[in-house]
């Protein structure tokens, strides 16, 4: 009698369950491992997030699946449902699981949740930790753009060497002040009207979505802890109007991040965005971090080019995934 392949390789796959039925001490053993991979490949502190996980996962109040092998969790999603628009906020799977067929399976339980019990219109999901390759089909496909992005790297020794930009001595360009969210939001949006980017996060598509945009990263640690004293920002010497903004974070003790930098369109190329990112790099080393990372379009060719030339390397290639029901 032949082997029906497709049921054997089902009948081996993990069964999926929704977060409300694991504990946390079920799920402990997988945060622990994804809090180690987070630092040694990303150099970025992870235990506040995956506390945060526990905590709503001990409350059963966090939406989201897990995959169960031999009664172990061997992978994990969590979801938010913000009015029609859901956000898939992590996935992460054990090390040992680099099949599509695992992740899709948390995939596919995430969007049809999202689409069809929560009623959300659009999907949104930049996943660092999932093993993505570029021929991977993922569910739902038809409803489903796919952008690659690049997380990348400087040591603190590349940023000791970066000169001042002729920008410097043009625009006036001083720390972030609290009273400057407004109109950097206005920045933000019109920086990103058009970009792919917004694409990505529909919050850069206008000033309001741009203001949660900063409140989120600066009041909350999905992007590390806001580091104000490397965060800068330039102004027109005439009008005083904010033309460029680098906000920065740390991710973990000697690790900073570059959380958002743009400048605006009728001042692009001219050196700005490269003193921006110099001044935020070096107020991070002489804070004492050893490295810096961004996170980037590979689509945007520019800004790639510019990290590289200022000696980022690439770390991780990861995707962020869009879904929007038609």
């Amino acid at each position: 009698m032949p082997l029906d392949m497709a049921a054997l390789r089902e009948a081996s796959l993990p069964e999926v369950v929704h977060l409300r039925q694991i504990t946390v001490q079920a799920i402990h053993p997988l945060l622990e491992e994804e809090t180690a991979e987070w630092r040694d490949r990303l150099r970025w502190d992870f235990r506040t997030s995956a506390e945060l996980v526990r905590r709503y996962v001990g409350l059963r109040s966090l939406a989201g699946f897990a995959l169960l092998e031999g009664g172990r969790v061997s992978g994990y999603t969590y979801l938010v449902a913000e009015r029609r628009k859901g956000l898939i906020g992590d996935l992460y799977l054990r090390s040992f699981h680099e099949h599509p067929e695992y992740q899709n399976l948390l995939l596919e339980a995430s969007v049809r949740e999202l689409f069809e019990e929560l009623g959300t219109w659009r999907i949104e999901a930049q996943l660092m930790m999932l093993r993505a390759k570029p021929d991977w089909e993922y569910p739902f496909a038809s409803q489903l753009r796919v952008y690659p992005r690049l997380f990348m790297s400087i040591d603190a020794w590349r940023i000791q060497a970066l000169a001042p930009g002729r920008a410097a001595r043009s625009a006036l360009i001083m720390e972030w002040r609290a009273e400057q969210a407004e109109e950097v939001a206005g920045l933000i949006a019109e920086a990103y009207r058009g970009h792919v980017d917004s694409e990505i996060n529909d919050q850069y598509q206008t000033a309001s979505g741009a203001r949660r945009f900063l409140t989120n990263i600066m009041q909350h640690s999905g992007c590390g802890v806001f580091f104000p004293s490397a965060s800068f920002v330039a102004l027109d010497a005439w009008s005083g109007r904010v033309m460029g903004v680098s906000l920065a974070s740390l991710l973990a003790q000697g690790s900073g991040h570059i959380t958002q930098i743009c400048v605006a369109p009728p001042v692009r190329r001219r050196g700005l965005g490269y003193e921006l990112l110099r001044r935020s790099l070096t107020a991070l080393a002489e804070a004492g971090c050893n490295s810096a990372s961004l996170t980037v379009t590979a689509a945007n060719t520019q800004a790639v080019d510019l990290y590289r030339r200022v000696g980022f390397e690439l770390v991780v290639r990861f995707p962020a995934l869009v879904w929007e029901r038609r």
